[in-house]
């Protein structure tokens, strides 16, 4: 059973999920929200549209395979929560300085 290590402000959760398991629903289950204040209530449910559901991948991540994450991932945007499936050991940073969507990270190298 993969363990999710998630980092929100000063607290760190270890969560045990499933192998497969999509990553926004683990941490929506946990009680753990991906999302800004704002979009909470509105966003498009994970379905990859809204972008919305951005968390910062430390270590774990898989390639991304839906279009909007790879776009997220290639230009150093919070990759879509919705769109990731933990097939391993995983940590990942909630953002809490988001008013909508994740800022872009600076790139050290060129993609």
């Amino acid at each position: 059973m993969p363990i999710l290590t998630v980092l929100v402000a000063d607290t760190t959760h270890l969560l045990h999920v499933a192998s497969g398991t999509n990553l926004r629903r683990a941490l929506l289950e946990a009680g753990i929200s991906p999302y800004a204040p704002l979009t909470r209530k509105a966003n498009c449910g994970g379905r990859g549209l809204c972008a919305t559901c951005g968390v910062q991948i430390l270590s774990g991540a898989s390639e991304p395979t839906h279009w909007h994450d790879r776009l997220a991932h290639r230009f150093g945007y919070p990759r879509l929560s919705c769109q990731i499936a933990v097939h391993g050991d995983m940590t990942i940073r909630i953002l809490t300085d988001k008013l909508v969507w994740g800022r872009r990270e600076p790139q050290s190298e060129s993609r």
